[in-house]
């Protein structure tokens, strides 16, 4: 499969080790504004490069795209992909509307092209197992699930869209679509209701912060789901100090987005964002694997006769009769599982789990939580 890559900054960078690994994939050509980044990929990777996104739809020698553009830019490329005939693998969110997420599923069905939606947390290895032990029926339905976690999010360097509510700035758009895929991969049921409320509590990065949501089943399960990125406490000590990426960290680090923000010159922040993008000051490597499974912060599912704990290494099994850890061998290339099931679906080989209803069912459940918040009233799916 011949991909070309629309939008070549942090994304496509956490992405790259499994895009560049895998046998399936050519890595054929890239579209971005920055000369450098496109310079740099048709050196290592020997592609075509384009100045934007239709050239790149344009070329026949591409058989299919991985957009990881900002948020406002996904719908109309997706559209614009699936028109041109080319399989689609969009990042999350999927877009920052409901309405456009169902457009693009159906240029995508019109056109007869894959669409999948990734990379997010409910490919993690770990979620995979669990949700296989949940289909066992072994330890009953799942009755409830809590998820929380606890990041730096909001102090981290943003672009100023990153930072505006409108534009699916926030941690709702970017962070909650992780949650919501997780909870959705194992309850194994559609969401019937969402209740929520948005914390926005620094003046210097106007944009929701924080959430908490309750989401109802319609099979009656229930998650709760919370969510903090101002960059105090750090769940990532529930997790081993392994981090979101799969990799140790250092409880002594406390604070260090928040002082490296601060250092920051005025102007700068977009530049040290740009810092982390491909193909500027020596980014454009390949990091080594990392030794654990990415995760999403804590993850507890109860369910009738057991509960079962998520963890960067496996998942541990609490039943009647005891408890045991079952345990997944380290991953060998990060988001293989994105790539293996993008594959699967352009080769017809099996429904994708993450296609484009799957995403514009987890973008709802976004625009729910921001109504609910706004209303102060559950919401009806």
């Amino acid at each position: 499969m011949r991909l070309g890559i629309i939008g070549l900054g942090r994304g496509f960078m956490l992405t790259l080790p499994a895009l560049a690994a895998h046998p399936a994939v050519r890595l054929a050509g890239a579209a971005d504004p920055r000369a450098e980044a496109l310079e740099a990929f048709g050196r290592d990777y020997g592609a075509r490069t384009y100045g934007d996104h239709t050239a790149l739809l344009a070329d026949d020698a591409i058989d299919a795209v991985y957009i990881a553009s900002p948020h406002q830019f996904h719908a109309e490329q997706a559209i614009a992909a699936a028109r041109a005939g080319k399989h689609v693998l969009v990042e999350k969110p999927m877009a920052t509307s409901h309405a456009d997420c169902l457009a693009m599923a159906e240029s995508a069905e019109c056109a007869g092209v894959a669409l999948i939606v990734g990379p997010s947390h409910g490919f993690d290895a770990p979620v995979h197992h669990a949700a296989s032990i949940i289909a066992s029926r072994t330890l009953g339905r799942v009755r409830m699930i809590t998820a929380l976690n606890y990041t730096d999010f909001l102090y981290r360097p943003r672009r100023p869209e990153e930072l505006d509510g409108a534009k699916g700035g926030g941690v709702v758009y970017s962070q909650a679509a992780h949650q919501i895929d997780v909870v959705r991969r194992l309850a194994g049921t559609a969401v019937r209701s969402v209740r929520a409320t948005i914390g926005q509590w620094d003046p210097a990065r106007p944009c929701e912060g924080a959430y908490n949501a309750l989401l109802n089943f319609e099979d009656g399960a229930t998650a709760t789901l919370t969510y903090g990125g101002y960059g105090r406490y750090d769940s990532d000590e529930l997790m081993g100090w392994i981090s979101e990426l799969g990799r140790p960290k250092d409880p002594a680090a406390y604070g260090a987005a928040r002082r490296a923000l601060a250092a920051i010159a005025d102007g700068g922040e977009a530049a040290a964002k740009l810092a982390r993008a491909f193909g500027v000051g020596g980014a454009a490597g390949i990091p080594a694997p990392a030794p654990h499974h990415e995760h999403f912060g804590f993850v507890l599912v109860s369910c009738e006769r057991g509960d079962l704990r998520l963890m960067p290494d496996g998942v541990w099994v609490y039943s009647d009769t005891g408890r045991r850890f079952e345990a997944l061998p380290p991953p060998v290339i990060p988001r293989e599982a994105v790539i293996g099931e993008f594959v699967a679906a352009v080769r017809g080989e099996r429904p994708p789990i993450h296609d484009g209803h799957w995403g514009a069912a987890t973008v709802a459940c976004c625009e729910a939580i921001h109504r609910s918040s706004a209303e102060r009233r559950e919401i009806l799916m």
